[in-house]
C-alpha cells in the first residue's frame, strides 16, 4: 500500500510532442512514473498527444488519453473520472507545469477535488518568477548575478544602461531557452529585448550581468516528506557559461571543482530546495562558479520537477530518478524505498561513480538551411548520447563515436580541420562540431593557453586533449607490426577506435582488430551498479573498458569481465542511438516493443543503444543493456561475448539498417527480412527492375555522379525533377528543381557535402496525392495491411511533415485496390519478414510507387495507438518465426479518423525558410482523433494544404 491511503487514482499530465528544448528525455521519466504508481497498485489515468511515445501505449496506464494539452481536455477527463484523487505534473516538462498552473488559475482543481502532488504551485510561481527568486536567494545568503525584471521595453533599457554589455536576456515561462540571448553591443539589444517580450507568455524578461567564462554545473536533488535529501549526481558543463546546458558538453562526475567548493554548492542546492515550498519529489539546481582559485558560487535557476538532465543523471548513475520521485510524491519517504540496483540498500544513499559518463548532444543543422549554427542560450540540439568510460578521455571517444555525424572519434580519421582561420573561427564562436576542432587546434600547434583564452573550457579539459594527441603522434611512429602491445592497449584504453588507429597505422581496420586478438587485448564489460561496487549490484547494465591483465599466483592471466553469459537462447536489438529529425522517439518505441515480444517468446533480450533519454535505455526493459555506442567495432565484440542467435536490425530505423551488411559479412543471423531484401530495396535500380518485372509503376527516373550526368538525364525525366542522395534519412538533401540552373546548383552543392554519393533524378509528379501503407509480412508470404494513411499535403512534402490521415478519405475503391495488390506483391517480391513501409503517388487513378523500406517506419507507432492493437509485438513474433500473419486475431478500433501531425521547432531558427518540401524538418508529432470529415480542424488542414510547399 501506499504511504498515504488516500491516494487511489492519479492523473499524469504528459510532455506532448517532441519539440527542441523537450525531447523523449519526458517520455522517459513518465513511463518510469506510470510504472511506478502501478507499482503500488494506484490506478493511473494519462493525458498525452504524443502518438510516437511508449508513455502513451495502453499497456503503460490503466486509461490512455490521446488528446491536446488544454484544460478543456482536462476538464474532459476529470467529468469521465470523478475518482481521480490527485495529479501529478512533474513528470512531463514545462509543458505540463505550464498546464498545471493554468488549470489552478482556472479553479479546475479545486473544482475537481483533485490535490496536487510532487510539486506545489508557489515553488513553480518562485523559480519561473525571477523577481521573486532572486528575493529569497537574498533571504536565504544565496549569491546570484546582478539581475532585474522588465516587462516593458522602456523598462529593459533602463536596467541596460546601469548594467552595462554583456548581458543576458531571458524570457519568463519558456522552453528550451527560448527567447534567451546574450547581448555584446548596444546596436543588437532592441531587437532581441523585443523578441524576449514576445515570446514570454507573461511579456516578461529577466536581464542579468552575463557571467561569461564561469563555469557551469548541475546538481540533481531528491528530497522526502521527512525532509531527507540526497544529491543523486552532480553534472559539470564542459563549455562555459553562455551556452544552453541542453546544448554543453556535459560530465558526470564533475572533474575540476575542489572538495571543498563541492561541499558549498551541495549545501547551497539543499538550501535552495528546501527555501522553495514544501514538496517531495525532483530537483534540478544550476550553478556557476567563477574559474580562478576563489571559485565564488552564484546561483543560476532551480527546476522544482524532473528536467531533460534527471534522465542523463538517472542513465548515469542507475538511479531511476523519476521512479523514486513518484514514489516520495505519493508519500513515501527514502529511508523506506529499496535502492532499485542493489536491491539490498535503501535509496537513501547517494551514488558513487567509478566510471565517467560525457553527454554531447546531437544538432541537425543541415536540416534549417540558412540557420544560425553558433550555440548559445537558445536550446538548438535535437537530442543527445552518453559514453560511459573508466576515464574522461575513454567517455569522450565512446560518445563522439555514438552522434552517427560520420566521423570515428576524436581525430586520426582524416576529416579534421587543417585551416588555421576556420579552426580559429569554430572556437570563437561555439559551433556545433566544436568538441571536434579542440583536438584538430592543438593537432596543428595551436598552444593551449590560446584555445582557453577563445574557449574558457577548463584547462584540465584541454591538456586531456591534448595527451589524446600525443598518444597519436606517438601511434603512428608505428606499423601495424611493429606497434607493441602496451601502446595499442593504451590507445584503446583512452577510448580509440581500431579504425582510427588503422588511420594512424596506416592499415586495415581488420587488421588492427587481428593484432588485438594476438595481443589478447579484450573488451571487458562492466556493471554500472550506483555504489562503486561496494554491493552487489542485481542489475544487468553493462558499459564495456579495457582492463591490464593480471596474473594470478598460479600463473592464469586473466582479465575482470562483470558480464556473466548465460546459456538462455539470445536475441540482441539495435537501438536507433541520437534522436534526430527523421529518426526520433518512435523507433525507441518500436525498440521497447521488440524486446517485450522477444521476451515473451523465451529469449533472454539484450538491447544496445547510446541514448540516455531513452525508454530503451533503461535498466529493466531488456534482460541485459549495453550501454554503448551503436558503432560496429563495440556491437561486434558483444555479439562475440552474448553469441545471440541473432540480431533484429529492423526496429531501430536507419541506424541498426546500416550495420546490416556488416553483420551479414560477418556470419551474423539477421532476425526477419534479409540483409540482401534490405538493399534490394535501398538500391534504385534493382527495386525499379523488380517494380518492372511485376508490373508496377514508377516515376520515371535515372542514376547520375555528376551534374553532366544529371543534365542529360534531365532531358529525358522532363522537368520537375526530385533529386536526392541514395541512403539517406528524413529526406536529407532531396530537392524538387524545376530548371538547369536549380539542378546543376543542387547536384553540384550534393556532391560537395557527401562526396562519391549517387544521386536518384525521379520525375516529379506534380499535382500528386500521396499516400502510404505499412503492412507485416511473414516468410510464408502471408500479408496483412496495418494501415493505409492519405496525406493531406500534395507529393513532395516529406512524409514524416504531412498530416497523414488514418485510414484514406479520399481514394476510391480502384485506388484503394491497386494499394493493397501493390503493398502484398512488393512484401512478398521483397521476402519481407516483418515490417515493410511502401509510399505512393497517385496521379489520374493510377498508382505509383515512390519507394519501400522493409523496417518498422515512423508511423507504425501512430496506427498502433490509433487503432488499438500492438503492431510491433505481432510484427516482432512473425520476424522470430514463432507465429505466422495468419495466427493473429486482428481486431482494429477506429471511430472516425486520426490524424498523424507534424509539430515544428522553427521559433530556435527565426531566420529559416519555413516552407516544406522533400526534406523532413519537423521535429515531432501528435494525434488528432476526429469523428468526420467535416469536423473544423480537418476542413483548416485541408485547406491549407498546398501552401508550404517549395520547390
Amino acid at each position: 500500500m501506499p504511504k498515504n491511503p488516500k491516494l487511489k487514482s492519479i492523473l499524469i499530465i504528459g510532455s506532448g510532442p517532441i519539440v527542441i528544448g523537450q525531447a523523449c528525455e519526458f517520455d522517459y521519466s513518465g513511463s518510469q512514473s506510470l510504472r511506478s504508481l502501478r507499482e503500488d497498485g494506484i490506478e493511473t489515468i494519462l493525458i498525452n498527444s504524443n502518438p510516437a511515445t511508449i508513455m502513451t501505449d495502453p499497456s503503460m496506464a490503466d486509461h490512455v488519453y490521446l488528446l491536446p494539452l488544454n484544460t478543456k481536455s482536462i476538464i474532459k477527463i476529470l467529468k469521465e473520472h470523478p475518482q481521480i484523487d490527485a495529479v501529478l505534473p512533474t513528470m512531463g516538462g514545462q509543458t505540463a507545469l505550464n498546464l498545471c498552473i493554468e488549470a489552478d488559475e482556472k479553479g479546475i482543481w479545486k473544482d475537481f477535488d483533485v490535490e496536487l502532488i510532487g510539486v506545489d504551485i508557489n515553488a513553480i510561481n518562485i523559480t519561473e518568477d525571477r523577481e521573486q527568486f532572486r528575493e529569497l536567494m537574498g533571504k536565504i545568503g544565496v549569491d546570484m548575478a546582478p539581475q532585474a525584471t522588465a516587462t516593458s521595453f522602456l523598462k529593459g533599457k533602463e536596467i541596460a544602461q546601469e548594467f552595462g554589455f554583456p548581458l543576458c536576456i531571458r524570457a519568463s515561462y519558456t522552453l528550451g531557452g527560448a527567447g534567451a540571448a546574450i547581448v555584446y553591443e548596444e546596436e543588437d539589444y532592441d531587437k532581441l529585448l523585443r523578441r524576449g517580450l514576445e515570446i514570454s507568455p507573461i511579456h516578461e524578461v529577466m536581464i542579468d550581468k552575463a557571467m561569461m567564462g564561469w563555469k557551469e554545473y548541475e546538481l540533481e536533488l531528491l528530497r522526502d516528506k521527512n525532509d531527507n535529501v540526497v544529491i543523486i549526481c552532480s553534472i559539470e558543463n564542459m563549455d562555459p557559461m553562455g551556452i544552453h546546458t541542453g546544448d554543453s558538453i556535459t560530465v558526470a562526475p564533475a572533474m575540476t571543482l575542489s572538495d571543498k567548493t563541492y561541499q558549498k554548492m551541495r549545501d547551497m542546492a539543499i538550501k535552495m530546495m528546501r527555501s522553495i515550498g514544501d514538496f517531495e519529489g525532483g530537483c534540478n539546481v544550476q550553478f556557476a562558479v567563477s574559474p580562478d582559485e576563489n571559485e565564488d558560487i552564484i546561483a543560476i535557476e532551480i527546476n522544482p520537477r524532473v528536467s531533460r538532465s534527471s534522465a542523463l543523471a538517472s542513465k548515469a548513475t542507475g538511479y531511476p530518478i523519476a521512479k523514486i520521485a513518484t514514489k516520495l510524491a505519493i508519500g513515501y519517504t527514502l529511508d523506506e524505498l529499496d535502492n532499485q540496483i542493489t536491491k539490498s540498500t535503501s535509496a537513501l544513499f547517494e551514488p558513487t561513480l567509478d566510471y565517467v559518463i560525457v553527454k554531447i548532444p546531437r544538432w541537425n543543422f543541415d536540416k534549417f538551411e540558412g540557420s544560425d549554427r553558433t550555440l548559445g542560450l537558445q536550446m538548438k540540439a535535437v537530442g543527445e548520447v552518453m559514453g560511459i568510460g573508466r576515464s574522461f578521455q575513454e567517455a569522450l571517444h565512446k560518445a563522439t563515436q555514438s552522434l552517427e555525424i560520420k566521423r570515428n572519434g576524436l581525430g586520426a580519421d582524416g576529416k579534421g580541420y587543417t585551416d588555421y582561420n576556420q579552426i580559429i573561427e569554430k572556437l570563437t564562436h561555439a559551433s556545433w562540431d566544436r568538441v571536434f576542432a579542440i583536438y584538430d587546434a592543438i593537432e596543428i600547434g595551436i598552444p593551449l593557453s590560446q584555445i582557453y583564452d577563445i574557449t574558457k573550457i577548463d584547462m584540465w579539459y584541454l591538456k586531456q586533449y591534448e595527451e589524446l594527441f600525443q598518444l597519436q603522434k606517438e601511434i603512428s611512429t608505428f606499423t601495424i607490426d611493429t606497434i607493441e602491445k602496451d601502446l595499442l592497449l593504451e590507445a584503446k584504453q583512452k577510448g580509440y577506435g581500431d579504425r582510427q588507429i588503422a588511420h594512424m597505422l596506416s592499415c586495415l581496420e581488420s587488421q588492427v582488430y587481428n593484432k588485438r586478438d594476438e595481443f589478447n587485448i579484450q573488451r571487458v564489460f562492466k556493471l554500472v551498479d550506483t555504489c562503486a561496487a561496494e554491493f552487489t549490484a542485481k542489475t544487468p547494465y553493462y558499459y564495456s573498458t579495457f582492463e591490464n591483465v593480471v596474473e594470478s599466483a598460479s600463473g592464469e592471466q586473466y582479465t575482470h569481465n562483470e558480464s556473466v553469459v548465460s546459456d538462455k537462447k539470445k536475441i540482441v536489438v539495435l537501438g536507433s542511438g541520437p534522436n534526430r529529425i527523421g529518426q526520433g522517439i518512435e523507433f525507441d518505441y518500436c525498440c521497447v516493443h521488440g524486446v517485450l515480444a522477444a521476451a515473451e517468446c523465451g529469449y533472454e533480450t539484450i538491447m544496445i543503444n547510446c541514448n540516455p533519454e531513452t525508454v530503451s535505455t533503461d535498466f529493466d526493459t531488456a534482460d541485459k543493456l549495453y550501454f554503448e555506442p551503436v558503432f560496429w567495432e563495440h556491437i561486434y565484440d558483444i555479439i562475440r561475448h552474448e553469441k545471440p542467435e541473432g540480431v533484429i536490425v529492423q526496429l531501430g530505423g536507419q541506424t541498426a539498417l546500416k550495420l546490416a551488411e556488416k553483420l551479414t559479412k560477418y556470419g551474423i543471423k539477421i532476425i526477419g527480412t534479409s540483409f540482401e531484401s534490405l538493399d534490394l530495396a535501398e538500391d534504385r535500380g534493382s527495386f525499379s527492375r523488380l517494380l518492372k518485372e511485376n508490373n508496377i509503376p514508377y516515376p520515371q527516373f535515372g542514376i547520375a555522379e555528376n551534374a553532366d550526368e544529371a543534365l542529360a538525364l534531365a532531358e529525358e525525366l522532363d522537368f520537375p525533377i526530385l533529386v536526392r542522395p541514395s541512403y539517406v534519412l528524413g529526406g536529407q538533401g532531396m530537392k524538387i528543381v524545376i530548371n538547369k540552373e536549380d539542378l546543376i546548383e543542387h547536384v553540384v552543392d550534393l556532391l560537395r557535402r557527401m562526396p562519391n554519393n549517387k544521386l536518384l533524378l525521379d520525375h516529379y509528379l506534380d499535382g500528386a496525392i500521396e499516400a502510404e501503407a505499412d503492412a507485416i509480412c511473414d516468410a510464408d508470404g502471408n500479408v496483412y495491411i496495418i494501415g493505409i494513411m492519405e496525406h493531406i499535403e500534395p507529393c513532395g512534402v516529406h512524409s514524416g511533415d504531412s498530416n497523414a490521415t488514418l485510414p484514406a478519405f479520399n481514394l476510391g475503391d480502384l485506388v484503394m485496390q491497386q494499394i493493397i495488390d501493390h503493398t502484398h506483391t512488393i512484401a512478398r517480391a521483397l521476402n519481407t519478414v516483418g515490417l515493410i513501409n511502401i509510399q505512393f503517388a497517385i496521379k489520374d487513378d493510377t498508382v505509383y510507387i515512390i519507394e519501400a523500406n522493409p523496417r518498422a517506419s515512423r508511423t507504425v507507432p501512430f496506427i498502433a495507438k490509433a487503432y488499438k492493437e500492438p503492431y510491433v509485438n505481432y510484427a516482432t513474433k512473425v520476424m522470430l518465426g514463432e507465429k505466422k500473419v495468419t495466427d493473429f486475431n486482428f481486431n482494429p478500433k477506429l471511430d472516425g479518423y486520426a490524424i498523424k501531425q507534424p509539430v515544428f521547432s522553427f521559433n530556435k531558427f527565426p531566420n529559416v525558410d519555413k516552407r516544406l518540401g522533400p526534406e523532413m524538418k519537423s521535429t515531432g508529432e501528435s494525434i488528432l482523433f476526429i469523428d468526420s470529415l467535416k469536423d473544423d480542424d480537418f476542413y483548416d488542414l485541408y485547406s491549407r494544404r498546398k501552401m508550404y510547399l517549395s520547390k
